[in-house]
């Protein structure tokens, strides 16, 4: 250490790297007390956090943990598990606070990292360049305030990075800084996530590329005759050997202190996390998520999602940087080595993301681990770039300096000079370049402080185009913000009851209540169902909400929000204020098919806001009851003007033209609502009975055939089947060993052979 600093003593950049580094390390932390709660957090990780502690405070009574919510045992969750530890020792009041340093404290470390990989490959500028560039990436920085899953997995991978680079570079001796740095990274990045079994690839293919290295400059070496050694002088058997050795002792070691944190792993070391692992390959869980203007399905989302998404939401600096990488950083032989595995590690798992077809949603936060190495990258090329330009101006010495015996003539002097100030005007330059690219994320970063995350590049057209056409908070952090207002300007009711305040973010939004509860009582409603429940506030994200609906500018938002949370001018969260619960009202008197009173409330309701969902859909439902088609048409129409693709209206719609026996009408809103959404059912059972009235079984069988292929076939579903195949002659036994074969060659058919094996067994028990 005290030779390297004396080797950097004289080297600016070097100090600009510690001063930077010793910033952000104090910088991140402070602007994470600002963060609110991601959707993880209250309803998943800080539960788990403490079933695991409870886990290992009972000696292994309280299982909880092992079946909590069906998923988390999947998880290793060790981040959770040390923060509630520490939380729990420490007696911290506001565990949220605490968490969110400790993520950003993982986001600094993640970015020192990038920062040294840089200074590896390219020198302390290079990692100045990197740092920056990381530190100034708006989604990067607003997920290391408050994502308990993606950052702490991203930070140890990127780590185990660092580490591998280190070991082949100095391979065979081999520091113990570098195997302690290479064992607690696998460590950490397995007790986080099971997926950084990925790290064993990416040592492996290194290790194999770096032999194949060694192997030509052997045989390059031995044409040349040199008194000189090398380290790879050592016998070839020896060398690999030694290689495998100590790769596999750090890949046991990493891969059994990982799971030391994980109960469910500790039951069973080998079984439960192979388990794990084939589950996170194939998540089950489907979001819906905004993209292109539409809500898609993630686990049916384009293959470019995760790409796209990449390229419109890191800074273009970032992307500069990167054409300089592949321009610029392979030009050198000793590069190429290096630039290949640093590009690997950011190329592989976004593509094996679009190969697999992986159900990812939240943007590319799935895949905030491969951002690290891009950054590394274009830091890397930035530099690259600045290095061609120096040596462009830097002039032979022979034509510097005059040499007058061993002394330098004035001239000489005056020669260096000029080349030094030119050096200083180039770095200076190459600096303020980096700086005026990123304005951008700069001023997103000043202006929208805490939801840095929700970032859109120029070349997307910033927030503004976003608007609309991506998901934006998806991760609920404006829902702190939305809370504190409430708790700070409530109203109290008249009566002195408790303030009910309405979200679907009911995990979160708890938390910021939990203080004040003598007021405030939060409850659980949908964005398009909150009409029928008893709230006098309310809050919600615009996560969800249909992109017709929220871009229609005479419809939202509503009338009823007093207060939106904004980013860059547009909504992310909405404040509601019940102006009336005469909605309310007429839900109970049609619960009780007290039709004629449930109409005159819910019209009532619609003249305060003529855009309640609840209510638009309660009086249609009425109206079709009662056979009052023209005025259930009246609403349905209306309601369809500001959500056409909402699919309770068009469901509504589909019956009207069914009862007025229009059937054409009635199947092609059917089949625009699968269109719209296909898992949304009641559509296909609508539509297979239709067929049905009009004797076209064929029709019938086929639109039930879509919800097999859909992996929608419900128990409705079935029986609608059973009956069709019945009535084609069919017995029991025969129409299910149909069924079966129907199900069985549709999964086979969608590569789901394991799946389909299943239901070949039970037709084949029904010979």
């Amino acid at each position: 250490m005290k030779n390297f600093l004396l080797q950097n003593k004289n080297n600016p950049w070097f100090w600009i790297f510690v001063i930077l580094t010793v910033f952000l390390m104090t910088a991140i932390p402070l602007m994470s007390r600002d963060a609110g709660n991601s959707g993880d957090e209250d309803g998943f990780q800080v539960p788990q956090g403490k079933n695991v502690v409870n886990y290992f405070k009972t000696s292994g009574q309280d299982t909880t943990c092992l079946n909590y919510k069906d998923v988390m045992q999947y998880y290793g969750s060790s981040f959770d598990v040390i923060a509630e530890f520490i939380n729990q020792a420490m007696q911290i009041e506001d565990i949220s606070k605490s968490r969110h340093i400790l993520n950003s404290l993982l986001g600094w470390l993640a970015i020192l990292a990038v920062g040294l990989i840089a200074y590896q490959l390219g020198g302390a500028r290079a990692g100045v360049f990197a740092m920056l560039l990381l530190f100034l990436s708006p989604r990067f920085l607003g997920h290391s305030f408050n994502n308990p899953k993606d950052m702490p997995f991203a930070a140890g991978v990127i780590w185990a990075v660092y580490g591998m680079i280190l070991f082949f570079k100095q391979f065979p001796k081999v520091k113990w800084y570098t195997y302690l740095i290479l064992v607690l990274s696998i460590a950490y990045s397995i007790s986080v996530r099971i997926g950084g079994l990925i790290l064993y690839g990416y040592f492996g293919l290194l290790g194999f590329l770096f032999l194949v290295k060694v192997l030509i400059e052997r045989k390059q070496t031995s044409k040349v005759k040199t008194s000189s050694k090398t380290t790879h002088d050592m016998p070839l058997g020896k060398y690999i050997l030694r290689m495998v050795i100590m790769a596999l002792s750090i890949c046991i070691v990493g891969y059994f202190m990982g799971l030391l944190l994980w109960p469910y792993a500790l039951q069973a070391p080998i079984k439960h996390p192979i388990e794990s692992f084939k589950l996170m390959s194939a998540f089950a869980t489907a979001i819906r998520q905004l993209f292109e203007g539409s809500l898609q399905w993630s686990d049916v989302l384009p293959w470019y999602y995760t790409p796209k998404y990449i390229f419109m939401t890191i800074p273009i600096a970032v992307i500069i940087g990167l054409v300089l990488f592949f321009v610029c950083c392979w030009r050198k032989k000793e590069d190429r080595f290096w630039a290949f595995f640093v590009f690997f590690t950011f190329f592989f798992p976004v593509f094996w993301i679009v190969f697999t077809k992986a159900n990812v949603y939240g943007g590319w936060r799935h895949a905030m681990f491969a951002y690290p190495p891009m950054v590394v990258a274009a830091g890397w090329g930035f530099d690259t770039l600045v290095k061609w330009i120096e040596s462009k101006l830097t002039v032979n010495n022979e034509q510097l300096t005059i040499n007058n015996g061993d002394k330098e003539t004035n001239d000489g002097r005056d020669a260096i000079n000029r080349v030094s100030a030119k050096g200083i005007v180039v770095n200076v330059a190459a600096v303020t370049v980096l700086l005026v690219l990123l304005i951008g994320p700069i001023r997103h970063i000043c202006a929208n402080h805490p939801y840095e995350y929700v970032y859109f590049n120029e070349l997307a057209g910033g927030v503004d185009k976003a608007y609309g056409n991506y998901e934006l908070d998806y991760y609920y952090h404006s829902t702190r913000e939305a809370s504190e207002w409430i708790i700070a300007n409530a109203e109290p009711n008249p009566d002195g009851s408790k303030i009910k305040v309405a979200t679907w973010h009911i995990a979160s939004v708890g938390y910021f209540f939990r203080n004040d509860t003598a007021r405030f009582t939060p409850l659980f409603s949908r964005w398009y169902e909150k009409g029928n429940n008893d709230w006098d506030y309310a809050i919600f994200t615009i996560t969800g909400m249909a992109p017709e609906q929220i871009k229609n500018a005479g419809a939202f938002p509503p009338p009823d929000c007093i207060k939106t949370i904004d980013v860059d001018g547009k909504p992310i969260c909405l404040i509601l204020k019940r102006q009336s619960k005469i909605d309310m009202l007429g839900n109970q008197y049609k619960s009780k098919n007290q039709v004629d009173s449930a109409i005159i409330c819910f019209k009532e309701a619609l003249a305060i806001n003529p855009y309640n969902e609840a209510a638009l859909n309660n009086i249609i439902e009425c109206y079709l009851m009662r056979g009052q088609l023209d005025s259930a048409k009246t609403y349905i129409d209306h309601e369809l003007t500001f959500l056409p693709k909402y699919e309770t209206a068009n469901y509504f719609l589909a019956h009207y033209y069914m009862t007025k026996g229009e059937m054409d009408k009635a199947i092609e809103t059917c089949k625009y609502i699968i269109d719209c959404n296909f898992k949304f059912t009641s559509a296909y059972h609508l539509m297979c009975n239709i067929y049905l009235r009009q004797n076209d079984v064929k029709n019938a069988e086929k639109t039930l055939g879509q919800l097999i292929d859909h992996d929608q076939l419900d128990n409705a579903g079935v029986q609608q089947l059973i009956n069709i195949y019945k009535a084609d002659g069919l017995d029991d036994r025969g129409a299910y060993r149909k069924l079966y074969k129907k199900i069985a060659k549709s999964l086979e058919s969608r590569g789901k052979k394991e799946e389909a094996q299943i239901y070949w067994d039970l037709y084949k028990q029904l010979r």
